[in-house]
């Protein structure tokens, strides 16, 4: 396995971005329970997958802007 060259702006990737709010969508699906009445059910794993369908779109998309 090999990192890609410009590692260090992985951060500034919107694949890399996407991913993290898909983990973080996810990790509050878990707490669901407890704000059951706020936010109707399969919201957030809804919310997630569509995030992690983009995250990888964008991870084949170039991003020219990166400095």
């Amino acid at each position: 396995m090999k990192l890609i060259e410009d590692v260090k702006n992985a951060p500034k990737f919107w694949s890399v971005r996407l991913a993290v709010l898909s983990a973080a969508l996810t990790a509050i699906e878990l707490t669901l329970p407890m704000f059951s009445q706020v936010v109707p059910q399969g919201v957030f794993a809804g919310l997630s997958m569509v995030v992690a369908v983009s995250a990888a779109v964008a991870r084949t998309i170039k991003q020219e802007a990166l400095k």
